[in-house]
């Protein structure tokens, strides 16, 4: 058991070196650890972008681009409705946007919220 126990130690310490200048403080006691994140900085240009929830037809894709010249760096979607699913959420295939679609069970359309974190 002590072999485990120092091993557990020798991966916490490691993610410490590797996280030490993220911004990231990860603390362990025993067999605990606390991770507390710290956001110091955001990329340059950063803006999250909204698309409101809109009724589509299901399976219709929903397309969310960043302005100007920036680039999408995540982003989300929501599906609404009795019985929703969201079905896909994903970056365009030029990195500009995000894409989302979904299906609703017994109707013909779903509603589709779409948001997506952009920058420089």
């Amino acid at each position: 058991m002590q072999s485990k126990r120092l091993t557990v130690l020798a991966v916490t310490g490691a993610v410490l070196a590797a996280t030490a200048g993220l911004g990231t403080a990860v603390a362990a006691a025993n067999t605990e650890t606390v991770h507390s994140v710290q956001a110091k900085a955001v990329p340059p240009g950063y803006q999250l972008v909204t698309l409101p929830n809109a009724n589509v037809p299901n399976f219709q894709r929903r397309t969310l681009m960043c302005p100007g010249s920036k680039h999408v760096l995540g982003g989300g979607a929501e599906a609404r409705g009795n019985r929703a699913i969201l079905v896909g959420s994903f970056p365009t295939d030029d990195g500009r946007g995000w894409i989302a679609l979904g299906r609703q069970d017994g109707y013909s359309d779903v509603g589709i919220s779409v948001f997506a974190i952009c920058a420089d």
